[in-house]
């Protein structure tokens, strides 16, 4: 991994240098645009609205349009000058539970690592966080914006997680919540109980989910580039919901059937198992039939044998 960032953590009189790294990616497969007709490049030119020339990268800044519809222009220079307290370092603020902080609140993902010789103040605040069984929240400034983050522990390394701030999470403004509830009877209620222990497991295993259409997209890719012939998924097929609860059992049955397929798909392998380690019997009975084989194989042979003289003498006499 390459550091996109290097500060401090501040915390209290504690100062600890350290690295940030993105800590995800994003696997999404990569299309340009192209020319229909001969898969040509898509071209844009940076054009001014105003004279129509053509603008080089050096001559554009940003722009925040106003209410009016008046332009203000800020220069690299004028971004350059914001007093931004926290552009090389990480200012704890506050600890709290994590379970207060809404998961809506996350952004991105970064690992901390410290430098060497910071290493023992970095293992301090980490083993201390751990052990408080909270997080910690930060301010921290990337790519020219301050952002809000929470600092936490996760696989022996802090990591950090950038948050939004409270104006850029929305509400939800649903009509339905507003009205009187549904009522759901109680035999509804005990049916979702049980779909949702049906499909219920112990931890959250990221590796048995996969990206299906990421793999389907790059197997098409593939395809035509070897020139084969592609073929159209199937459609699946349309079940109209008739009843809540019809739905609801049908789901039950479902997930149980998948279970018992992979339930006895492992059944399966283990008598495999035990049928191969302890069949003596059986073991014999296959032998007497490959020795009565091997008779009956015995006698067709003489007999086919007796024949074939018998011909050849025949033919011999002619």
């Amino acid at each position: 991994m390459r550091a996109m960032w290097k500060g401090t953590i501040s915390f209290g009189l504690v100062t600890i240098p350290i690295k940030l790294y993105a800590a995800t990616e994003t696997k999404n497969v990569s299309f340009r645009q192209v020319h229909a007709s001969d898969g040509g490049r898509i071209q844009y030119k940076r054009v001014c609205s105003i004279d129509g020339d053509e603008v080089p990268y050096s001559d554009i800044a940003k722009g925040y349009e106003l209410d009016s519809g008046d332009m203000v222009v800020l220069t690299s220079d004028d971004m350059a000058q914001l007093p931004l307290s926290s552009s090389h370092s990480i200012d704890v603020l506050e600890f709290v539970p994590l379970e207060s902080v809404d998961p809506l609140y996350y952004d991105r993902g970064y690992y901390l690592e410290p430098d060497k010789a910071a290493a023992k103040p970095y293992v301090l605040l980490r083993d201390a966080l751990a052990d408080s069984g909270k997080v910690a929240i930060v301010k921290i400034a990337l790519r020219q914006r301050e952002s809000l983050a929470l600092l936490r522990v996760t696989s022996d390394v802090l990591v950090l997680q950038t948050m939004l701030w409270p104006d850029e999470v929305r509400t939800a403004d649903f009509g339905f919540l507003d009205e009187a509830e549904p009522e759901v009877r109680p035999d509804e209620m005990s049916m979702a109980g049980m779909l949702i222990e049906s499909l219920s497991s112990d931890v959250f295993e990221p590796d048995k989910h996969h990206d299906e259409y990421r793999e389907a997209v790059l197997s098409l890719v593939q395809a035509k580039a070897e020139g084969q012939e592609v073929f159209a998924a199937p459609e699946s097929e349309s079940t109209e919901v008739i009843d809540l609860m019809t739905a609801l059992q049908a789901s039950v049955d479902s997930a149980a059937s998948a279970s018992s397929g992979k339930s006895g798909a492992s059944r399966k392998s283990s008598n495999g198992g035990r049928a191969a380690s302890g069949g003596q019997k059986s073991t014999r009975k296959s032998g007497s039939k490959s020795s009565s084989g091997s008779k009956d194989s015995k006698a067709k042979s003489s007999s086919t044998s007796k024949r074939t003289k018998s011909t050849t003498s025949k033919r011999s006499a002619s």
